[in-house]
C-alpha cells in the first residue's frame, strides 16, 4: 500500500488487508523497551457539584458549547503552575 496524502476513512481501513499494511517506519519493541516501559492510567474526569460564581458560569456559557471543559482546562493549568512553584 502506498502512502496517503489524505486520511482513510473507516470503510477503507476496514478493507485494508494485513499484508498491504507498510510497518517498515515502525522500530521493533525488543526486551529493553518492555523493562523500560510503566503503566499510565489514564486521568479521567469526576462527576461533582460545586459552587461557582455566576458572573465566573457566566462567562465561560458566553463562549458556546465545552464551558465545562473549558473550566477544567483553567483548573487543570492553575494545578501545573502550583506544582511547578512549590
Amino acid at each position: 500500500m502506498n502512502r496517503c496524502d489524505s486520511l482513510l476513512t473507516p470503510e477503507q481501513i476496514a478493507a485494508t488487508k494485513d499484508e498491504d499494511i507498510d510497518f517498515s517506519d515502525i522500530p521493533e519493541l525488543d526486551d529493553t523497551f518492555w523493562r523500560q516501559a510503566h503503566l499510565v492510567e489514564p486521568d479521567r474526569t469526576e462527576q461533582v457539584t460545586m459552587r461557582i460564581k455566576r458572573s465566573v458560569l457566566a462567562y465561560f456559557k458566553a463562549s458556546g458549547k465545552g464551558y465545562q471543559t473549558r473550566i477544567n482546562r483553567v483548573l487543570e493549568s492553575y494545578v501545573r503552575a502550583q506544582r511547578r512553584a512549590g
